[in-house]
């Protein structure tokens, strides 16, 4: 048997310490972490970005097949890649937790052992939380604090007529790891004598349990002078990001069927599981990809990136948002990807 050491024989504050006894500061901007009433961050002269994020057990994951270090990590990242999203660096996060009895230190422990991991591949320093009893599941909220240089933050209402639309990455593949999962909780739940099969999909499992934010792009974008004219994270769909971009900045689009960016894995899950391909990647979330406008000038120093897709350009708002598929007709994109508040 595992070593089990109940959070009430720590109290509040010796969990905090247990917890935080490694963390290590890793930006000069963090001039005060954990320990005090507050955190002291200074930039420096650049200006704050600041995106928080509430993930509660049972609506954004299941520890029936979600690993807790796995869990603590995507907490993270989740947060890191709305402040990327914003053309910015992410420095420093808090994260608070509520807990239920059922949850043992070494548990926690394996927690922060993701948020950790997170932290010092990303650059980012945890610098403060709290932590409180939860009745019964378990609630994580982070808050993600970055840099970006005076006015040079991305919004989501800046896009011009006859932009590039583009996306990093590829599509649809956390949609389909939790199509498996979904799938094997249920035959497990009939049967728990039956084992998990996860039938060699370690693509898309991983990028639903262990989903990067895009720091890579934003790099390039500072290495070649590219500033996006939009840009918003696709954590709920791209056909739901597409339409927040356009009706922010009161456009219309084209988005093109076979451009859609589908990794050869994903595809394959997919007919697998008599899916198709084009509506997961449309309406799949949990992708963590960065879509962004450019302008049309730009496209040269975007071309040699192989991490970059350009899936259509906007249009005027009178003629609407369409989906130009592989057989050539024009369909109205609509917004089928994950509602919070629609379950």
């Amino acid at each position: 048997m595992e070593e089990r050491t109940e959070i009430a024989t720590l109290g509040e504050f010796g969990l905090i310490d247990h917890l935080t006894k490694n963390n290590e500061i890793q930006n000069a901007s963090s001039v005060l972490g954990i320990g005090d009433d507050g955190a002291v961050i200074d930039h420096f002269g650049k200006q704050t970005v600041i995106s928080t994020d509430l993930l509660i057990e049972g609506v954004h994951f299941d520890l029936m097949y979600t690993p807790l270090k796995h869990l603590g990590y995507k907490a993270v990242v989740v947060n890191l890649s709305d402040i990327y999203a914003m053309n910015a660096v992410p420095t420093q996060i808090t994260m608070s937790i509520g807990i239920s009895n059922r949850f043992s230190v070494e548990a926690l422990s394996e927690l922060y052992e993701g948020v950790y991991f997170a932290c010092e591949k990303y650059g980012v320093d945890l610098i403060g939380g709290d932590t409180t009893t939860s009745p019964k599941g378990l609630i994580i909220s982070v808050t993600a604090i970055g840099e970006v240089a005076p006015d040079q933050f991305v919004k989501r209402s800046t896009a011009q007529k006859g932009d590039l639309i583009c996306v990093s990455g590829d599509l649809g593949g956390a949609f389909l790891g939790l199509t498996l999962m979904e799938r094997e909780k249920k035959i497990y739940l009939e049967n728990p004598a039956i084992q998990p099969d996860l039938e060699n999909e370690t693509y898309v499992v991983g990028r639903l349990l262990k989903p990067e934010a895009r720091k890579d792009i934003i790099e390039f974008f500072a290495a070649n002078q590219i500033i996006p004219t939009s840009m918003m994270d696709v954590s709920d769909g791209i056909s739901s990001e597409v339409l927040h971009l356009c009706k922010q900045s009161n456009l219309g689009c084209v988005i093109y069927e076979e451009k859609l960016p589908i990794h050869e894995d994903s595809r394959h899950a997919a007919y697998k599981f008599g899916l198709d391909p084009t509506v997961c990647a449309l309406n799949g979330g949990e992708d963590y990809e960065l879509i962004f406008t450019l302008k049309q000038e730009d496209h040269d120093k975007i071309v040699l990136n192989e991490e970059i897709s350009v899936i259509g350009y906007t249009t005027d708002i009178e003629s609407g948002l369409k989906l130009h598929t592989k057989g050539g007709n024009l369909f109205n994109i609509t917004a089928q990807g994950w509602n919070a508040f629609n379950q």
